[in-house]
């Protein structure tokens, strides 16, 4: 299973490339540099970014080598992004919106707890390998999970995401994400 996580990685970081190459470097979309806090960013620019990718994302996955890797994904609905955006223009501290908006496209996979300790043992490794932005174990909130981030070393490239959850902290974590993250509908 080790192997098959190390190719997910591997082929959402390709995917990632691809598709940001595709979107941002044909000179049809304004280039914004995503280390710019919200009120530098137009909506507009986000919300665009947002309905290609939803359009589009199935083709690229098609070209992917995941066959055999049972993975989630989803692209964040528009209201999630607009409601993310004001919980964070709450804070008096401005944030990047790569680190805001650093999901709009997301992944899950759910494992074993001793899959989960080869996991951790290889971050530090693929992130290096794989030039990943970063990775962490979020426990908050009820939650717990493993999220690691793409971006291809650039900030005019909406991060995504990988989420890697335990077995044993799935059902948790769904009802967490209701509780906390799905406010809004």
């Amino acid at each position: 299973m080790l192997a098959k996580i190390e190719r997910l990685i591997s082929e959402i970081n390709k995917l990632h490339s691809a598709f940001s190459r595709d979107y941002f470097e044909t000179g049809k979309v304004q280039k914004v540099n995503l280390k710019h806090t919200l009120p530098n960013v137009p909506i507009e620019h986000i919300l665009s970014y947002r309905l290609n990718l939803h359009e589009s994302i199935n083709d690229y996955l098609y070209r992917a080598d995941l066959y055999d890797i049972a993975y989630f994904y989803r692209v964040k609905t528009s209201e999630s992004i607009l409601a993310k955006i004001e919980r964070f223009k709450q804070r008096s501290e401005g944030y990047p919106v790569n680190s805001i908006l650093n999901d709009i496209f997301g992944v899950r996979i759910i494992i074993s707890s001793q899959e989960i300790t080869q996991v951790m043992e290889c971050l530090d490794f693929w992130k290096e390998k794989y030039g990943l932005k970063n990775w962490y174990l979020r426990d908050k909130d009820e939650y717990i999970g493993i999220h690691i981030y793409f971006k291809n070393s650039s900030n005019f490239y909406y991060p995504w995401e990988l989420q890697i959850w335990d077995k044993k902290d799935a059902e948790r974590n769904i009802q967490s994400h209701q509780k906390y993250k799905r406010y809004f509908v």
